[in-house]
């Protein structure tokens, strides 16, 4: 064998091994995002979960396409874990939680689910549920803050992961003043996840979002303003627990 020939073959087998390594290292990577991706999730292989469908009273029942575009963000999170899902109409869910990973989208004028978490899990948070206009509609207060509404402009939604238990599935809220807020929470949470899992590990949060000029920009333009954890979990003290804002 001539010198070049062994180069040669020097060459070949150190590209393979470069090659080998490479995809070694790649897949290494791969399955250590997933699997954090599935933990922060509660989402391991072959899982199941369940997203709890909403319905928009002011369409005969249906479900919004803004609320159909979330479902559709969700679900590719789902599938990318590996994980199997049911879709269940907010009124026809009667189970515990804990068992297996919820997606729970609207908020509580038109998702009972959502209704009874916020009761349970987030007693600090209040919403303005008149029917009526005025600069309250659909105002959120959480805490002593209150955070209006200005349709089209700056719109807010809240975005949360709750758990019970150490080990329990949790809960993922989505509910905002519209329903283009709750695909701009699903949104954020695809594009985020993996900073909130960082910040957050297997822990709950509660993030107050606010949704900047919708009527332009759609839910693509979207804000961080507060995590509201800490307020969201405390009842207020010396008032009994409300999910309608103070006038």
């Amino acid at each position: 064998m001539t010198d070049d020939v062994r180069n040669i073959v020097l060459g070949v087998v150190a590209a393979g091994i470069s090659a080998t390594l490479g995809w070694l290292a790649r897949t290494y990577l791969w399955r250590r995002r997933l699997r954090r991706k599935q933990a922060f999730f509660g989402l391991p292989g072959n899982s199941e979960c369940i997203l709890v469908v909403n319905r928009d009273s002011s369409r005969d029942g249906s479900v919004h396409r803004f609320d159909v575009f979330a479902l559709l963000e969700l679900s590719a999170l789902i599938k990318d874990c590996g994980a199997h899902t049911q879709i269940i109409w907010h009124d026809a869910t009667q189970q515990g939680f804990g068992e297996r990973t919820e997606f729970c989208v609207g908020g509580p004028g038109s998702n009972r689910r959502s209704l009874a978490h916020l009761h349970s899990m987030l007693p600090g948070v209040k919403i303005n549920m008149d029917a009526e206009a005025g600069p309250d509609q659909a105002a959120f207060q959480v805490g002593s803050e209150r955070y209006r509404m200005e349709p089209g402009a700056s719109e807010y939604v809240l975005l949360a992961r709750l758990t019970t238990d150490q080990g329990a599935r949790p809960v993922f809220l989505f509910f905002g003043q519209r329903a283009i807020t709750n695909q701009a929470a699903t949104r954020y949470l695809a594009r985020h996840h993996e900073k909130l899992a960082r910040k957050h590990g297997s822990g709950s949060f509660c993030l107050l979002l606010k949704v900047v000029n919708s009527q332009a920009y759609g839910p693509d333009v979207v804000e961080l303003v507060a995590d509201v954890t800490r307020a969201a979990q405390t009842a207020a003290p010396g008032t009994r627990a409300s999910h309608r804002a103070a006038s």
